[in-house]
């Protein structure tokens, strides 16, 4: 029994940290727009929830140094949004540090691991100014001094509150004179205290509880708004009792408020004030009386490990696999003599999909927790570098695969480095050269040709080609002379270690980020592509695949070899006449369709195939266009038809192989590569410049 028991715990362990990562993400959130924007009420209440919350988890699971910590965090956010201490730019970044500081504490408990004594002290000494601040102190008893809003149609409601603190509760770092200050906020609060229990002076323990308190609270908020006040104390460490004194009308229409009333962020409401036992189901929401809510919507979620969630995946695209080839072996039969056997397999092929996208839907996550992080990391590395900087981010709604989400970390917070230390000038540069003073730096993501695309721009001077050709040819990456386009220069600041910085500092001059967003990027599925213009700025634009799991794909033969093309990648399928094809000089085959030239490239050639259709005319030609929006023709024997397939990594399978992005099984069991195309784009100039008998050096950089 003890062992399930503990496993049990550990298991609320895990619930409670992965919780602690999205309120320490969320206080960051919020405290850098408080940073930005000044005072904000909403604001100071949401960070405190989140402090909050972190340390009543921590006191139910006795990490003490989180514990204390995080008391004195939160008691200087209660001073702050009382308006008892005010909030000044200095405040709010001792804020934001104090935030990472309690980052540290929630890793250290995570990893069982002790941090050192003095951890922390030098900010605990600035929250405890922050405490005993000039301010006069708030009565407990007092109303806010602004009134909590509330909906014209809610009606006031009298509550019968009592708390009966259990006698260690102190020692788990609840602190009662918060929760009396939390239930002022919320309405008209009159305190009575019961001081029957004190003992005589020299007989008190300051870590016992002697006290208990009774409350009236006349509120429009329902009683999930109150039991939130007490939701890490209700239970076996202090003992809750809340009733009402009246039923309001309006709870008959179903309006979402009254007895039950909804509270942003509060937890679904119950009937018990005191928490279920470990393990135990919640009662029901509002008991017997939870029918006479009509009206009420609840969001009902639940919290799954990710990697149940993966296992899932995985199956579905077992699944698609073996639809394939359900699909390939029963192609011979047809409606006449097998109806119901035909109209099966259609409907399994439909049921599918709909499985394999919901699966898929249930991955998606909005990019906003990654972006959420720049604003901070903007605001520290300006100041450090005294620069002037407005950060502008739009698109942050758009969805995208968890998987994928966790890959751009780290080539985001590389391309905002790089923009800011190389990118911008100073003040007094931009001015010279008449721009404003501050620089503009632009973090975009949009859905577009079925992959997200990521954009970090900046209006800075652009990339020094010559500065980085010169650099490039002093360590041995280029050839004394070589003559290289504006797109292959700049292409070799992403070459391991590469950096034009004459002093190594905290920010740069290791030469080790860019080589590092070009990496994770690739191991991802996905490309970087640059753009810049001398003098205007520098666009760095990643492309990855919404998802690494499932894709619609066409499948073409070459030779004897089968290869997919991801279907949203395609404009149109051909086949050219003598006169559509042509070889120009310095650029090589094309194709004109329609009065427009479209490089052509042969795939057999890229890789080396036997016995492939060399010959356009007889052959087919598939227009692709990349995410830039460059179209090039692919030359392969014929078209074998559209088809879903599961994507599977090279990178862990095998080693990345250029030119193909990754590799599928087919319904026969015979693997497929999958095409990248924008890859394909500069093999295929690569190729024209290696035949045209130019120096070597680009297939060197591309091994690099």
């Amino acid at each position: 029994m003890a062992e399930d028991q503990s496993y049990d715990l550990s298991r609320f362990k895990a619930t409670y940290f992965e919780e602690c990562a999205e309120l320490l993400a969320s206080a960051e959130e919020t405290l850098t727009r408080l940073q930005e924007s000044g005072p904000n009420e909403d604001d100071m209440h949401a960070v405190f929830r989140c402090v909050h919350s972190i340390k009543g988890g921590a006191g139910a699971f006795a990490f003490e140094a989180l514990v204390r910590f995080a008391h004195v965090f939160e008691t200087s956010l209660d001073a702050l949004r009382s308006g008892r201490a005010e909030l000044t730019e200095h405040v709010a970044d001792l804020l934001v540090r104090c935030n990472d500081v309690l980052g540290d504490f929630v890793r250290a408990a995570q990893e069982d691991s002790t941090l050192p004594a003095d951890h922390g002290a030098e900010l605990m000494a600035g929250l405890s100014a922050i405490t005993g601040g000039t301010a006069p102190a708030a009565k407990p008893a007092a109303a806010p001094a602004v009134a909590p809003a509330t909906p014209a149609s809610a009606p006031l409601l009298t509550w019968n509150i009592r708390l009966r603190p259990a006698a260690g509760m102190l020692r788990t770092g609840n602190d009662p004179l918060l929760m009396i200050r939390e239930l002022a906020l919320l309405g008209d609060l009159e305190v009575k205290t019961d001081i029957s229990a004190l003992p005589p002076f020299a007989e008190m323990d300051s870590q016992q509880s002697y006290l208990t308190w009774s409350f009236t609270l006349i509120t429009a908020k329902g009683r999930a708004a109150i039991e939130e006040v007490f939701e890490f104390v209700a239970g076996d460490t202090a003992e809750v009792e809340i009733e009402a004194q009246a039923r309001p009308a309006v709870e008959e229409e179903g309006d979402g408020w009254g007895l039950f009333g909804a509270t942003e962020g509060a937890p679904a409401p119950t009937t018990q004030a005191s928490a279920p036992a470990p393990g135990q189901p919640h009662p029901p929401a509002g008991g017997a009386q939870a029918g006479a809510s009509g009206g009420q919507v609840h969001t009902a979620s639940i919290r799954v490990d990710l990697d149940r969630i993966d296992r899932l995946v995985n199956m579905v695209g077992e699944l698609v696999i073996t639809q394939a080839m359900l699909g390939q072996q029963s192609s011979h039969f047809s409606v006449e003599s097998h109806p119901e056997l035909v109209q099966g397999l259609q409907e399994l092929s439909h049921h599918t999909r709909e499985l394999q996208e919901s699966v898929m839907a249930i991955r998606a996550q909005p990019v906003k927790a990654l972006f959420s992080r720049a604003p901070r990391l903007v605001r520290d590395l300006s100041t450090k570098l005294n620069k002037q900087v407005r950060l502008v981010m739009s698109g942050e709604n758009t969805e995208v695969d968890k998987t994928v989400i966790e890959q751009l970390s780290d080539p985001l917070t590389h391309l905002i480095r790089n923009s800011l230390d190389h990118g911008l000038e100073s003040p007094e540069e931009r001015m010279a050269v008449g721009k404003p003073a501050e620089g503009t730096i632009h973090l975009g993501a949009a859905h577009r040709s079925g992959r997200i695309i990521i954009e970090v721009s900046d209006d800075g001077h652009g990339i020094n080609r010559k500065r980085v050709l010169e650099k490039a040819m002093e360590r041995g990456l280029v050839e004394r002379g070589a003559q290289l386009s504006d797109e292959q220069i700049d292409q070799l600041i992403f070459a391991p270690g590469f950096s034009t910085v004459e002093k190594v500092s905290d920010v740069s001059g290791r030469g080790v980020g860019m080589d590092v967003v070009r990496k994770n990027i690739q191991d991802c599925g996905g490309r970087v592509v640059v753009q810049s213009t001398p003098g205007q700025g520098a666009r760095f634009i990643l492309s990855l695949p919404l998802t690494l799991a499932v894709m619609d794909g066409m499948l073409v033969s070459v030779g004897g070899q089968r290869y997919v093309l991801p279907l949203t990648n395609i404009v149109e399928s051909i086949r050219p006449s003598a006169q559509q094809v042509r070889s120009l000089v310095d650029v090589g085959d094309v194709l004109t369709i329609r009065g427009e030239y479209i490089r052509l490239v042969r795939l057999y050639t890229l890789f080396g195939v036997k016995n492939a259709v060399t010959d356009p005319t007889r052959g087919l030609v598939v227009v692709v266009e990349t995410e830039g929006g460059d179209r090039i023709g692919l030359l392969v024997d014929e078209l074998l038809g559209q088809q879903q397939v599961v994507i599977k990594s090279l990178d862990s399978n095998y080693r990345p192989v250029e030119g193909i992005s990754a590799a599928t099984i087919l319904g026969d069991g015979r693997v497929a590569l999958i095409l990248d195309v924008g890859a394909l784009r500069i093999i295929g100039e690569r190729q024209r410049i290696s035949q045209a008998d130019t120096p070597r050096m680009i297939s060197r950089l591309a091994a690099e």
